[in-house]
């Protein structure tokens, strides 16, 4: 075999954020890690993470207020065992960070010993929010990044898309590997591995509108789903409520912490408008607010809303926001002087791939972890920075796991898995389909399928779905692929989970809300979506 065309290794990675960084880095002085990145390394939505990392490290606080706190904000669907889990394990994760040497900010107590600054935004009762500045996740990144690269036992592929997962013929439940486009070389090659994880992130590319860095395209979703895996909670996409409105800086996310120190959200006229639908104000969850800010922009015709923070001193802005104030003021806007123009963009994926404490799927050999899994975290919406923290968490958990059955586990045998066969596909002349289609599928998406639905408008983009799926799918068959067309398969299978998930909930509930369903059922429970079943099973 082509052994330019063919990677052997204990544990290939799928993803090169938070999640599979951190796992890879817990696994590399026990096994050979292979972490496969379809960008470049820092290139995720872990870079752009601003507002920080959930764990209580103040005395007045409790993991019990946090875990309540996750569960409110999670509007009944949360899973408690999951949530306490994440709670309890937080502060040693957090700590591990630390030892990696990510930089959280600190501040002296009344005694002069030094502490770390927590902060505290939507949904949470106490500050708790570790963070470095407004750029988090930033410095969580490059720190990972550091170390890994310091690492003999960490192979690195950049410009790597994943196409699917190899499952044994033998074992339908057997995750062997997976192909990969190696887009420097625009050749696919094949990775076999003891183990696969997933933490390819989450799907809001689907959207028209998003916060997310290009490559969130629901690739491990829509691959795990293909591979015979569960799926559970698609309908809950979070969006986040303040996206700077501007077209120099289109999709640049304004933290909520930024609301968490004060900042009003505003009427073009000036007047504040949280108060009339939340006792919260502008710290009720993200899901209530960014409700809020669609409708009060749907009913004055308004293209954006405000969000202020300039009654506040001018160095407390610098000096807890630098990374929005410079950026902010490349484009003329002084955030110590003006209020920023905001709209909300589809941020966070809360369902996905069914795993359990572990990062387990549904397959032998096959974990998921970070935003692309469903652990039972979020519930119908995701509270404030316990996004990072599910990353670390479970990447934790999941090398643990991984270690106690790596002694045990045979290596793939290359010859089992065949070579990738493009014997009967030519190079594409259409190229026009998936430009047509991209933007048709996430136009849609954002019209039928956004903040607010009904259950026409659900049915509407089902109709469109099953069209483009047989387009793509044809499309697929008789072309070589490439990077567009990778994503757009992936995208048009989670748009199908999606909605899918929608017209199952019959009721409205976190960030799903129907207008045909506008009430709570009594006792809710996770949609979760079987492969080539039609029916939705729960746990």
């Amino acid at each position: 075999m082509n052994q330019k065309k063919h990677h052997d290794t204990d544990v290939v990675i799928i993803g090169s954020g938070a999640a599979g960084l951190s796992l890879a880095l817990t696994l590399a002085s026990h096994c050979k890690v292979l972490v496969v990145s379809k960008g470049p390394l820092k290139e995720g939505s872990t870079l752009y993470a601003q507002g920080g990392i959930a764990a209580v490290f103040d005395k007045n606080d409790s993991i019990d207020s946090h875990v309540e706190d996750t569960l409110v904000a999670g509007a009944g669907l949360c899973s408690r065992d999951a949530v306490y889990y994440t709670a309890s394990n937080a502060k040693s994760c957090m700590k591990w960070l630390i030892k990696q040497g990510v930089p959280f900010d600190t501040e002296r107590d009344s005694t002069g010993r030094e502490r770390y600054h927590l902060t505290r935004e939507g949904g949470h009762s106490h500050r708790r929010i570790l963070h470095a500045a407004d750029a988090t996740g930033k410095a969580v990144q490059t720190t990972l990044i550091s170390r890994v690269n310091e690492h003999k036992n960490i192979t690195l592929l950049e410009k790597y898309n994943a196409i699917d997962l190899i499952i044994s013929k033998t074992d339908k439940k057997n995750c062997q590997g997976l192909y990969v486009w190696n887009r420097s070389k625009e050749q696919v090659e094949t990775i076999s591995a003891k183990f696969v994880s997933i933490a390819t992130g989450g799907a809001s590319k689907v959207y028209l509108y998003t916060s997310n860095p290009d490559i969130a395209s629901g690739d491990g979703i829509a691959m795990a789903w293909r591979a015979g895996c569960r799926v559970a909670n698609m309908e809950f996409n979070q969006f986040h409520p303040t996206s700077l409105y501007h077209p120099e800086l289109q999709n640049f996310l304004i933290t909520e912490a930024m609301r968490g120190e004060g900042a009003y959200l505003k009427r073009p006229d000036g007047s504040r408008f949280m108060p009339d639908f939340d006792e919260r104000a502008e710290l009720a969850p993200r899901d209530i607010v960014a409700r809020a800010i669609d409708f009060e922009m749907k009913r004055l015709g308004a293209n954006c809303v405000y969000l202020d923070i300039s009654h506040k001193d001018k160095n407390f802005i610098i000096e807890h926001f630098p990374t929005i104030y410079e950026k902010c003021l490349s484009v003329g806007l002084d955030i110590t002087k003006v209020a920023l123009p905001v709209v909300p963009a589809a941020h966070y994926t809360c369902g996905g791939v069914v795993t359990n404490f572990n990062g387990k799927t549904d397959l032998d050999n096959l974990y998921a972890i970070g935003e692309v899994a469903y652990t039972g975290l979020h519930g119908a919406n995701r509270m404030a920075s316990n996004s990072l923290l599910e990353c670390i968490v479970f990447a934790h958990a999941a090398a643990k796991d991984i270690l106690t059955k790596l002694d045990n586990s045979e290596s793939s045998i290359n010859n089992v898995i065949p070579d990738w066969d493009e014997s009967r596909v030519s190079d594409s002349d259409e190229e026009v389909v998936i430009t047509h289609n991209w933007h048709e599928l996430r136009l849609f998406m954002w019209d039928y399928v956004g903040i607010v639905r009904t259950t026409k408008r659900l049915e509407r983009a089902q109709r469109r779905i099953e069209l483009l799926q047989q387009e793509i799918q044809d499309y697929y068959a008789n072309f070589k692929v490439s990077n567009n067309l990778l994503e757009l398969r992936n995208l048009v299978q989670v748009a199908e989970l999606i909605i899918q998930c929608a017209l199952s909930r019959k009721e409205s509930r976190g960030l799903h809300y129907n207008l045909d369903y506008p009430e709570q059922l009594k006792n809710p429970k996770p949609t979760i979506l079987k492969p080539n079943q039609t029916n939705y099973n729960e746990f």
